[in-house]
């Protein structure tokens, strides 16, 4: 933490500019610190408000504009890269995409406050097909409460941040060695969880050939086509296999309930 002190300090807008932008394209970097560590500097007068807040804020739209669209003309290849860290990346892209059915296009506005949907919220959204300037207007709402919260927050509790700060600094071996070994727990841990997961990575994959054939056969009755697609990939006006029927993927629970047992069922998506 001292450290970025310290680059505040020496350099001011840019290093918060940057910063900033560098989460907002899914960088692991603090931004939440360093607006923070802003709005201390701020009341310190070492930084200006009236230039320092759109600066933030036009970081963070330009590195949202960029991500969404990213996400229109790429689909589910960014959002698959942006969620390769996790241990299910589906899991990862559809838990994104449930916050968007469950709140809508407002998802935008507190996106940033909640984590897996902050970086995953403009891709999606430009994958899903928004208007641009639908987007940027509820995008600009959530990236103002975020840089606003975090600055205030920083800008108020200044003197509790110096504090801090100077603990570090006398701390500084042990806080190393506890950030080292905390990592460590991460690392094993979500290799653990990889191990656990990896039977999820594998999906029995059918031929198409050999799906045609089936249903052209005597054991067609036996067969049941599901299309699967979801969040902006599904058009209820586009084409659909013949004979098939549409389930939502994010409400499986109720749907699978609907699925006969009897049958032998391929689901298809994008």
């Amino acid at each position: 933490m001292t450290d970025l002190v310290s680059l505040i300090t020496k350099h001011g807008y840019g290093i918060v500019v940057a910063i900033v932008f560098a989460e907002a394209i899914g960088l692991p970097v603090p931004a939440a610190l360093a607006l923070a560590l802003a709005g201390a500097a701020v009341a310190g007068h070492v930084m200006r408000a009236p230039i320092f807040l759109p600066l933030a804020l036009g970081a963070m739209l330009a590195g949202d504009t960029l991500l969404f669209f990213a996400g229109r003309h790429t689909g589910w290849t960014l959002l698959g890269w942006l969620c390769k860290v996790s241990t299910n990346p589906e899991s990862c892209i559809l838990r994104s995409a449930e916050s968007f059915y469950k709140r809508g296009k407002t998802t935008l506005v507190v996106a940033k406050f909640i984590p897996g949907v902050n970086t995953m919220g403009p891709p999606l959204a430009g994958s899903m097909k928004m208007r641009f300037s639908q987007f940027l207007g509820f995008d600009a709402m959530g990236a103002a409460l975020y840089v606003l919260a975090y600055f205030t927050l920083g800008y108020v509790g200044h003197d509790f941040l110096k504090v801090i700060s100077s603990g570090f600094h006398a701390a500084g071996r042990a806080i190393e060695e506890v950030l080292l070994v905390g990592a460590v727990v991460y690392v094993i841990y979500h290799l653990w969880l990889l191990r656990k997961n990896r039977v999820y990575r594998v999906v029995p994959r059918v031929q198409v050939q050999e799906l045609m054939e089936r249903l052209a056969s005597e054991e067609a009755g036996r067969v049941l086509v599901v299309d699967v697609r979801s969040h902006g990939y599904y058009d209820a006006e586009t084409s659909r296999i013949k004979g098939s029927i549409r389930i939502e993927p994010n409400n499986l629970e109720e749907e699978l309930k609907k699925l006969p047992k009897e049958k032998d069922i391929y689901l298809y998506c994008t």
